[in-house]
């Protein structure tokens, strides 16, 4: 049970994760179950939501409260309840960053930004094995197609609107749109013109 763990949402990682498709303006209930070893502060973005239910069954509605995590302790449940009000793509995901990477997981420092020249080097002597997990997200790894440790997944990134998405593991997108007929995958969201930010 102390062996390291690849963390995913329903068997899989993303970005082979299915989005949560959801109707804008609809009232949405998740229910949550965390059956590793581990906690699991689930979050996302966009929204706030009522944690409405626990193993010990369906909490009152005078008792409920408002959050945009909520903590999943080893083998509890938790059930959550949101109105879509907000239309996007909105990260949804474990909080805990090596969780949500997974390649992270080696408890090694993962420095964005910084010139990690020689690093491989020093490091090794010390944990054989190591690899710098690159200065400017996890993405880069897997265009390196190096191989990396014993927890590493081949696929560390999938391409959002915006570039490179550098994750690989509980990771997922709440996608909440109007006008939907189905709850497939709607593709990404198309913002409304002068809602982005833009070089002038």
């Amino acid at each position: 049970m102390t062996d390291f763990n690849l963390f995913t949402f329903n068997s899989r990682v993303w970005p082979g994760t299915d989005p949560l498709v959801v109707k804008l303006n609809q009232r949405v209930r998740v229910s949550l179950a965390n059956l590793s070893m581990d906690s699991h502060p689930i979050h996302f973005h966009g929204h706030q939501f009522w944690v409405v239910g626990t193993d010990g069954g369906e909490i009152p509605e005078k008792a409920r409260w408002p959050e945009v995590t909520v903590n999943i302790p080893a083998g509890s449940t938790r059930t959550i309840e949101f109105v879509a009000d907000n239309p996007g793509d909105w990260a949804f995901h474990c909080h805990k960053n090596h969780h949500t990477m997974n390649a992270m997981n080696h408890q090694i420092t993962n420095l964005i930004g910084t010139d990690q020249n020689g690093v491989d080097q020093k490091i090794n002597s010390l944990v054989p094995g190591y690899m710098a997990m690159g200065s400017e997200g996890m993405h880069m790894m897997s265009e390196m197609h190096m191989g990396g440790l014993k927890n590493t997944l081949p696929m560390m990134s999938g391409e959002g609107p915006f570039g490179p998405i550098g994750m690989g593991g509980m990771f997922t997108v709440l996608k909440v749109r109007d006008e939907i007929t189905n709850y497939d995958d709607p593709g990404w969201y198309k913002n409304p013109e002068g809602t982005l930010a833009a070089k002038v």
